[in-house]
């Protein structure tokens, strides 16, 4: 198994799309998260920011205490949509190249290269959650200089438990991506149902359920993005403003923790199953 981790991640390095999809998750991370913020403080009224937010709240939220906020703050929404495509193109995309043939042909079996894809898989992404959290640190250290204020990062604690949790969210919608890959045998189909199920099929239900459908509550509870915003919002408790698109308190930590987990679990054993079950061809 060792060989096809190795394998996999030279080709995740070779490959312009792995790329393309880690500089649009930093692109994203640092317009959102420090670019529009200073922006709307530098050229914001007097007092307040938009008619109701404190300037000071909204500079407050661009320093280093808020580095946790910033980094994973678009992972339950954004980036784990950016992340369930990477494990789509990673699982489909060898059988729509025609390479999957050729791939199991090279001696492991495919539960073992279906392993160490995964493995490779959970790497990126650990590299990709890293390199946020680096970038994020630069850019709320600048700010902090820029503007005289205090440099007050967050403790070891709080920095490892949203790096914990912000590399589970995605790994959990990688995984999601990758078994509809595996599942379905193509790339375009997995990428366009998961890429609904984030962005629109998930937020529908939940505010559904928040609204006019109380009925849909244990439903909702159970879905991957709303169990992913409450761990999300459970390692971030220190908000200076109100919190991004997609991160919630409607699950409680422990449950949103595990719930995730089984997901994971869920995912590798439903790809594992198709994977030796089914042809390849």
């Amino acid at each position: 198994m060792s060989d096809t981790i190795r394998a996999e991640l030279f080709k995740l390095r070779k490959r312009p799309t792995a790329w393309v999809l880690l500089a649009t998750a930093v692109v994203l991370s640092q317009i959102f998260g420090y670019l529009i913020p200073y922006l709307s403080y530098r050229t914001g009224d007097a007092q307040t920011v938009g008619g109701n937010v404190p300037r000071g709240d909204v500079l407050a939220s661009t320093l280093p205490d808020q580095l946790v906020i910033n980094s994973i703050g678009g992972f339950p929404v954004f980036a784990g949509a950016l992340a369930l495509v990477l494990g789509a193109l990673m699982f489909g995309g060898e059988y729509g190249w025609g390479t999957v043939k050729t791939l199991l042909t090279q001696r492991p079996g495919r539960i073992s290269v279906l392993s160490g894809q995964l493995v490779a898989l959970g790497a990126a992404l650990f590299v990709g959650v890293a390199v946020l959290f680096a970038l994020s640190a630069a850019s709320s250290l600048g700010i902090a200089l820029a503007e005289n204020q205090a440099a007050d990062w967050p403790t070891v604690t709080d920095l490892a438990a949203g790096f914990g949790a912000g590399w589970l969210v995605l790994a959990m919608w990688a995984s999601l991506g990758a078994v509809l890959g595996v599942t379905l045998r193509s790339v375009a189909l997995p990428i366009g149902l998961g890429v609904v199920w984030v962005l629109g099929i998930e937020n529908l239900v939940s505010a559904m359920a928040g609204s006019v459908l109380t009925a849909l509550r244990p439903l909702r509870d159970v879905l991957p993005g709303v169990n992913a915003g409450s761990l999300v919002g459970a390692v971030m408790p220190d908000r200076v403003i109100d919190p991004p698109p997609g991160v919630t308190s409607s699950v409680a930590e422990p449950r949103a923790l595990l719930t995730l987990l089984c997901y994971l679990v869920v995912c590798a054993a439903v790809a594992a199953w198709t994977s030796h079950r089914r042809d390849v061809v």
